[in-house]
Parts: structure tokens; C-alpha cells; sequence
């Protein structure tokens, strides 16, 4: 069984609505979240192949599909929001616009190439992991403090580990990554780690 979690990719985070789109594969499984409401209001949402909805639906019995429950399950509120986030994705063309901007998102990450604790830089779409060199004995701790740094400047990335991860949000412009890029490149240049 093949399982796509698109929580990142989805939603047009790389140029297409869906990663399994982008890449023509067909997964049993795609899960998702954040995008669907715009991440304002927790909402997710699993979509699985005819094959798997057939075997949950068990059409010759008298149980209810998939039974299973949660407090909020269908909240009003979050329904409604994911059907707004739906129709702004489409009227403004936000599930293609990283197709728009992914070649000068590239030039940006990769501009960060030869800067002090920079060990590898990957990318695609709106994408980026920036992953840097760790400290002895001390993983995650060059990577939280470049966060700190970078939120004490104005931006709030996320890392994992010793990797800056980035995801921006669709409606950024070309002026917002030069100045993210620029800021992370500053507090690399200028990062020293402290006990």
C-alpha cells in the first residue's frame, strides 16, 4: 500500500494541487491538513482509493461505514473554512503559483552555498531544507539557535533537527524571499554557538 503524507506538499506547495499529481503516481492514501483550512482552524482530511473506501463501506453490511468518531468531527465552523481556503486556491490560481516562483525560490535557497554551517541545501517548489553542520554532542542545537536568531530578526522558520525547514506561505513575492533569504544568510554569517 502506498501512503502520501501531503500535510507540506499538498495544496499546490510544489507546483501542482498534490505531490502524487506533480509526479503522476497514484497512491492508496493521501493525507492531508494545514492547507485544507489555510491552517486557521485544525481540520485534516484522508483520501483513499475506491478499492479501500469499497473494503470500509462493506456495502452487504448493516454497519455504519468506517465507524469511528471524534468530538469535532465535521465542526461547522472548520467546514466552512476549508471550503473558503478551497475556492481562494482556485480563484487565485494559488495550487500553481510555486510552478511560478520555484526557479527563483532555487536561485534563493542555493544563493546560501559556502556560508559558514551550511551542509547541504535541497529544494523543490516552494520547498527548502537548509541542513546544517551539527555541534558535537549537541544535535538540533546550531539549527534552534539560527531559529532564535531569525526570530529575534522578524522571521519565523522551522527547523528539525539541524535542518531549516521552509515552507512559505502561497502568496509570497519574490521581495519576501529575497529578504528571508537575506536575513538567514546574515544569521549565518554571523551565528556563533554559545554552552
Amino acid at each position: 500500500m502506498l501512503i502520501f503524507d501531503e500535510v507540506i506538499t499538498g495544496f499546490g506547495r510544489i507546483g501542482s494541487p498534490f505531490a502524487a499529481q506533480e509526479f503522476d503516481v497514484k497512491p492508496d492514501i493521501i493525507t492531508t491538513a494545514k492547507g485544507l483550512t489555510n491552517g486557521a482552524i485544525p481540520m485534516g482530511a484522508v483520501f483513499v482509493s475506491d478499492e479501500i473506501y469499497q473494503a470500509m463501506v462493506a456495502p452487504e453490511s448493516q454497519a455504519i461505514e468506517l465507524f469511528h468518531g471524534y468530538t469535532y468531527s465535521g465542526h461547522p465552523v472548520a467546514a466552512a473554512a476549508g471550503l473558503a481556503t478551497l475556492d481562494i486556491y482556485r480563484n487565485e490560481n494559488l495550487y500553481t503559483r510555486a510552478s511560478d516562483l520555484a526557479d527563483y525560490w532555487q536561485q534563493a535557497v542555493h544563493s546560501l552555498k559556502g556560508l559558514p554551517h551550511v551542509k547541504d541545501l535541497r529544494n523543490y517548489g516552494l520547498i527548502a531544507g537548509i541542513e546544517l553542520e551539527g555541534i558535537a554532542g549537541k544535535p538540533g542545537s546550531r539549527a534552534y539557535q539560527v531559529f532564535t536568531k531569525c526570530f529575534e530578526k522578524g522571521a519565523l522558520i522551522r527547523v528539525t533537527g539541524d535542518i531549516i525547514a521552509l515552507s512559505p506561505p502561497l502568496i509570497i513575492e519574490k521581495q519576501h524571499i529575497d529578504d528571508l533569504f537575506t536575513l538567514i544568510a546574515d544569521v549565518l554569517q554571523n551565528i556563533e554557538y554559545k554552552e
